[in-house]
């Protein structure tokens, strides 16, 4: 067996995507399906690229590296408007989550033969789901250390409308919103969940592991978590 480390690549049927939005800017992306039917589907939505952030950037390729095989999980992950990092360049300028609209729409219609989309954002990337991801084709939210910079009270209204799963992982020692902070704003979403994540800080060093399993534990309930920190050896590429 090989432990699962932070770079190991476990199995799935993976391709690379160029997503043309509506005002015809085209972003790199990845699709990353399991062997088999998945039980869920993943749209993953990065961090701000101001800051470095990326389809690439840990949690998110985390995601993407493991989910499809140790939760039978669906993941799509790509660069938004502006956004270059190892896995490709996407074109277009940062639009600080406005125009991040078409890009959220591209991306949810590339995965739409696929069953029970969820929408998962980190950081900017929260803003850009609450902004832009309450939608009829969209099941739920999960959202990694919110930072409600751009989200304002109309958005929280369509998902408290919706009455769709909204789980927010808040840490305990967030740059942006602390959990205390973080109830205040999500009290108008009665079905926001806040879970506090004790010790951690807004990059999640430390804690991708168990933010993964929150995710899990969200989207594919019947898979069993803690997820395994083992693979066989001869298919995980380390």
């Amino acid at each position: 067996m090989t432990r699962i480390g932070p770079n190991t690549l476990l199995p799935a049927r993976r391709r690379s995507l160029t997503l043309t939005t509506a005002d015809g800017e085209r972003l790199a992306a990845e699709l990353a399906l399991p062997e088999g039917e998945p039980r869920a589907t993943v749209v993953l939505v990065h961090p701000n690229p101001t800051g470095g952030g990326s389809m690439d950037t840990h949690v998110i390729r985390k995601a993407a590296a493991r989910l499809p095989a140790l939760a039978g999980i669906a993941t799509l992950r790509f660069n938004t408007r502006g956004t270059v990092s190892e896995s490709g360049a996407s074109t277009g300028t940062h639009d600080a989550g406005v125009a991040e609209a078409h890009d959220l729409a591209a991306a949810v219609a590339a995965v739409a033969d696929l069953p029970g989309v969820w929408l998962a954002g980190w950081s900017f990337g929260t803003d850009v789901v609450l902004m832009h991801g309450s939608r009829d084709d969209v099941r739920g939210a999960f959202l990694l250390a919110p930072t409600m910079r751009r989200t304002r009270p109309e958005h929280l209204a369509a998902w408290a409308r919706s009455g769709k799963p909204v789980r927010c992982v808040v840490p305990e020692f967030d740059d942006y919103l602390r959990p205390d902070a973080a109830a205040v704003r999500f009290a108008g979403v009665p079905q926001a969940e806040i879970i506090t994540f004790p010790g951690c800080k807004h990059l999640f060093v430390g804690h991708a592991e168990r933010a993964l399993d929150s995710l899990v534990d969200l989207v594919a309930p019947d898979v069993p978590t803690p997820l395994p920190g083992e693979w066989p050896d001869q298919t995980a590429e380390v």
